[in-house]
C-alpha cells in the first residue's frame, strides 16, 4: 500500500467516526422537534406500555436503516467512495442505539444486563427521566447515546 492509500483509508475512518458523533445530535435534533412535535402520532407509543413486538415509533429506525442501506450499497458500487463510510457511520450509530435503547433500557430483547460504567448509567438514567416527564410537546433529555454529568444517578 502506497501513502495514498494509508491517506484515503483514514479519511474513511475519520468521516465515519465524525458521522457517527454528528449522528447524536441529528438524533436529538428530530426527536426534540420532529417525534416530540409533529411526528408525535408516530413516536407516542413509544411512551406508553404497547405488548406488541413493534411500535410505529420503529419506523424511525427504519427509515436511518434504508438511508444508511443505500449509502452503503452506492458507495460499494461507485467503487468505495465517500458514500460508503457514511452509511457505515450511520450504521454504527444505530447500531449503538440499538443496543442502549432498545436493548439495555427498554428490554425489547431479554438479557440479564445492570449497568456498571458511570456513562452507562448515566444515559440510562437520563433516558428514564425522559420517559417520567417528557409529552408530545415538551420534554427533557432528547439524546440518545449521550447524557451529561447532571443525570449521574445517586
Amino acid at each position: 500500500m502506497t501513502i495514498y492509500d494509508w491517506l484515503y483509508a483514514l479519511l474513511y475512518v475519520v468521516i465515519t467516526v465524525a458521522v457517527f458523533v454528528v449522528m447524536e445530535g441529528v438524533a436529538w435534533f428530530l426527536h426534540r422537534y420532529v417525534m416530540h412535535g409533529f411526528g408525535w402520532f408516530i413516536h407516542e407509543d413509544h411512551h406508553r406500555f404497547t405488548p406488541r413486538s413493534f411500535q410505529k415509533n420503529d419506523v424511525f429506525g427504519l427509515f436511518f436503516g434504508i438511508v444508511s442501506f443505500i449509502l452503503i450499497s452506492t458507495g460499494l458500487l461507485s467503487g468505495f467512495d465517500l458514500k460508503f463510510a457514511i452509511g457505515i457511520g450511520i450504521m454504527l450509530y444505530g447500531m449503538g442505539y440499538f443496543l442502549v435503547h432498545d436493548v439495555f433500557f427498554h428490554r425489547r430483547i431479554r438479557i440479564s444486563y445492570r449497568p456498571k460504567s458511570r456513562y452507562m448509567k448515566r444515559v440510562l438514567n437520563a433516558h428514564a427521566i425522559h420517559h417520567q416527564k417528557s409529552t408530545a410537546h415538551a420534554g427533557v433529555n432528547f439524546g440518545f447515546l449521550y447524557a451529561s454529568r447532571k443525570h449521574a444517578s445517586q
